[in-house]
């Protein structure tokens, strides 16, 4: 028996255009890349459509993937919150935005597969847990940057803190955040 190719095996073949290693790495995390956009997004259509947008990047750019910058799913995750980022702020968005009820999106996320619904669950439950290692403010600062969408200078509103100090405890951070799953990825192999 044959184990299952490794994320960084699939973005490499991905590189030399083999489709079926991009269908492995789209079942892989289609579910948690849509379950962060919708978050973000509120929308499900909106979504649906941004999920498309993200994984056809990540087919077109799969070559600028560096494993030394982090694991295969930072980097969706940071090209998934950057589209939807880029989204929310397009004024064609603005203009068309309708709230969704709150509770609304966890009604709409149900449906997939178990196997990838686990998947999502198991890669979750590690940012999270990843997440609450961090002090309260760097966590916060996060969590304000990667789930709310905001930037920089709004999360220092936000916080009353000055500029300077969040970026420094979003760094500071991020890099912890990358030496815990970096733990945890070695741990389970």
């Amino acid at each position: 028996m044959t184990s299952a190719p490794s994320s960084a095996e699939l973005l490499s073949r991905v590189v030399s255009r083999d489709a079926d290693a991009f269908a492995l790495l789209y079942d892989k995390y289609a579910p948690l890349v849509f379950k962060l956009v919708l978050r973000m997004m509120r929308d499900r259509a909106e979504a649906e459509d941004l999920l498309q947008e993200i994984f056809l990047q990540v087919w077109r750019t799969a070559a600028s993937y560096d494993a030394r910058r982090g694991d295969p799913s930072a980097w969706l995750i940071t090209i998934a919150r950057s589209r939807a980022i880029d989204r929310l702020r397009s004024p064609q968005y603005r203009r068309s935005t309708v709230e969704m009820p709150e509770g609304a999106e966890a009604k709409l996320a149900g449906g997939s597969d178990p196997r990838d619904e686990l998947s999502a669950r198991e890669g979750a439950t590690a940012v999270r847990h990843a997440l609450a290692s961090l002090p309260e403010e760097q966590r916060r600062v996060i969590e304000l940057a990667y789930f709310d969408g905001l930037t920089q200078s709004q999360i220092a509103q936000k916080v009353q803190e000055p500029l300077g100090t969040v970026k420094t405890r979003i760094r500071l951070g991020m890099l912890k955040l990358k030496g815990v799953l970096a733990l945890k990825q070695a741990a389970t192999g």
